[in-house]
């Protein structure tokens, strides 16, 4: 998958923003006012950080190399993901799992206003 890909498909998800409050190269993705993907647009191969379960990241880890503990979070619950080599399923799945995660996270109110949008 490519930049444009990933944007894309978080895009189309509810109550989704994207913004470079970092720097140049760093785009994140937030769900509401929470952060749920970020992406370096200038690493390659491209990289990606997504909230994950801990138990799931701990196995995730363990079969494929590309995936990491994320530099600069928490490793219990966010994992760094280069994508060379993953299949696009798994990709999408974090990506759904990590929105999710993060959704359910929100206040009520925010939760009701994404849904209602």
């Amino acid at each position: 998958m490519d930049a444009n890909q990933i944007l894309d498909y978080c895009l189309a998800k509810k109550g989704v923003t994207e913004s470079f409050p970092f720097d140049n190269e760093t785009l994140v993705l937030k769900v509401g006012i929470k952060i749920f993907l970020l992406m370096s647009l200038e690493r390659q191969p491209l990289s990606i950080n997504v909230k994950t379960d801990p138990e799931w990241s701990e196995e995730l880890r363990e079969q494929h190399p590309q995936i990491t503990g994320a530099f600069h979070m928490n490793k219990t619950h966010w994992n760094s993901v280069s994508l060379d080599g993953l299949r696009r399923d798994l990709i999408l799945k974090m990506i759904d799992q990590s929105y999710d995660l993060v959704f359910k996270s929100l206040t009520k109110k925010a939760k009701e206003e994404i849904e209602n949008s």
